[in-house]
C-alpha cells in the first residue's frame, strides 16, 4: 500500500498549532492541532464532542459558510481537520479558527444539536472542557501567522 499523504508527518516533532496539510485541487485541509500527538493528554470523547458541535455551528453563521466543507474531529482526539475552498486565503482560515476559539470560550447556554432528537450521543458533552481547549488554543494560536502554517519538518 501507498503511504497516505496526511500521515507522512512526523507526528513526534508536531506541536499544537495550525497546520495547512493537504490541497486536492480546489480543497485545502487545515490540521487544527489541539494537543500534542502521542503526548499522553487527548481531547476527551465529550470534550471532542461538545467543540465539534460549537465549531460546526460558528462556521454556519461566519461570513465565509459557503467555502466551508467540512470541520470534524481526528480519530487520535488530538485535533480537528478543517476543509476549506481554495478561495478562503490562508489568513482568513487563520481567522476563522482563531474566531472560532473566541466563540467557544464565550459561549453560555445550551449546546447547538444537543438535543436527543438532533444528535446520536446527546447525553455526552463538556462544556467547561471545550472552553478550557479552546481558551489554550488561542494562546497558542494569539500569534499565528500565514507562515506558520508549515508543518515542521
Amino acid at each position: 500500500m501507498s503511504q497516505i499523504a496526511s500521515f507522512a508527518t512526523n507526528r513526534d516533532i508536531l506541536d499544537k498549532g495550525l497546520y495547512l496539510c493537504r490541497i486536492d485541487g480546489d480543497i485545502l485541509t487545515y490540521d487544527i492541532r489541539m494537543k500534542k500527538p502521542n503526548g499522553g493528554d487527548y481531547l476527551t470523547i465529550a470534550e471532542l464532542h461538545t467543540l465539534e458541535h460549537l465549531f460546526v455551528a460558528y462556521t454556519q453563521n461566519y461570513s465565509l459558510i459557503r467555502n466551508v466543507i467540512y470541520v470534524g474531529p481526528m480519530g487520535c482526539r488530538t485535533g480537528f481537520y478543517l476543509l476549506l475552498r481554495d478561495n478562503v486565503s490562508r489568513q482568513d482560515a487563520v481567522d476563522l479558527v482563531r474566531k472560532a476559539f473566541q466563540f467557544i470560550t464565550r459561549f453560555d447556554g445550551e449546546i447547538p444539536g444537543s438535543k436527543r432528537w438532533e444528535c446520536g450521543n446527546y447525553l455526552e458533552h463538556d462544556l467547561d472542557g471545550a472552553k478550557k481547549v479552546a481558551a489554550d488554543m488561542l494562546k497558542v494560536l494569539k500569534y499565528w501567522t500565514v507562515d506558520d502554517l508549515k508543518y515542521k519538518e
